[in-house]
């Protein structure tokens, strides 16, 4: 690797599609700077080494294969990939750092996603600098940071009735604008962003994808609160007009000739990230509508993103007909 000006970043991405993209981006960002930028992985949702040559990748195990996840919600995984990549983390940079010095550069800084909890006492321990990214926006971690408060005035969790009150302990917030927790098990969303705040703190400073101008208020009080540095850098894609696919999913473009001879603007297009499962009776409800509007629709499905693998054919017939015609 060359050290080009002698300096080392390991960049630790959270393998959510999302946070991935961020990193990866932060990653062409610096070593535009000249840094060299060293990716740690987890095996879950790996990037593609050959699409980002200039960097060095180093995976590490995190026993979650894709069949173990699609069973998990969003919440549900996050609290498994923070227990299982806490030891191999760990030792990876464990190893790095005790490798420092001859051919390879020294680490100058540890840049970690914000939904790690585990990362900066590690770093600590080291002895090495640490960052963290957060990929979302500043007004959700002041949310975050005021969760407690919320909680005890008995905002939390939200009631479908109460959506359009005003959270008058924080104005402009409604109550609609506090993230959903699950009546059944809060304390798992309650877990997450107090692990999320409890990082920020340990960090030497936070890397946030949005800028002053956007979120200058939110920003001042983030800053207030939790006593370490805001570095706003976003919209991080702009400074990547030419990027390589981060997809962790093999990219299907049989698509795009029927896309081509489409009118401009008259494609419905539907996903739900990638991540999002759902069950038959929601794919079908979603069939329908695309059925019944009678438009051309491109609705992308992932493998194993339904819990019923033979939902398309239990779809009503007229859908499969649409799909043969105005549907992909």
């Amino acid at each position: 690797m060359n050290p080009r000006n002698n300096h080392r970043l390991i960049l630790f991405p959270h393998p959510f599609q999302g946070h991935m993209n961020s990193m990866l981006q932060l990653g062409r960002i610096l070593y535009a700077r000249g840094f060299s930028i060293t990716i740690v992985h987890t095996n879950f949702n790996a990037p593609d080494p050959s699409s980002h040559p200039n960097f060095a990748f180093q995976s590490i195990t995190d026993g979650i294969d894709q069949s173990e996840a699609s069973t998990l919600d969003t919440r549900g995984l996050l609290a498994l990939l923070d227990v299982r990549c806490a030891v191999p983390f760990e030792e990876c940079l464990r190893e790095m750092v005790s490798s420092q010095g001859g051919d390879a550069a020294p680490i100058a800084c540890l840049i970690s996603d914000s939904m790690f909890s585990f990362t900066c006492s590690v770093a600590q321990r080291l002895k090495v600098h640490a960052l963290v990214l957060r990929t979302a926006g500043a007004a959700f971690l002041y949310i975050a940071t005021i969760f407690p408060v919320l909680k005890e005035k008995g905002y939390v969790p939200v009631l479908g009735s109460r959506s359009e009150e005003a959270v008058k302990e924080f104005p402009p917030l409604l109550v609609k604008d506090i993230p959903a927790v699950d009546p059944q098990k809060p304390e798992v969303m309650f877990r997450i962003l107090d692990n999320l705040i409890a990082v920020i703190k340990d960090s030497s400073g936070v890397i946030i994808n949005t800028f002053e101008e956007l979120e200058h208020s939110d920003l001042a009080s983030l800053r207030e609160v939790l006593s370490v540095p805001f570095f706003p850098i976003g919209p991080s894609h702009r400074f990547c007009v030419i990027s390589p696919s981060s997809s962790s999913q093999a990219e299907d473009t049989d698509c795009i000739s029927w896309l081509d001879k489409q009118p401009p603007k008259s494609v419905i297009y539907v996903s739900f990230g990638s991540l999002a499962a759902m069950s038959e009776a929601e794919m079908l409800e979603i069939a329908l509508g695309l059925a019944d509007s009678e438009k051309p629709f491109l609705w992308v499905v992932r493998p194993r993103s339904v819990h019923d693998p033979e939902w398309l054919e239990k779809s009503p017939s007229h859908f499969l007909k649409a799909l043969e015609g105005e549907g992909r």
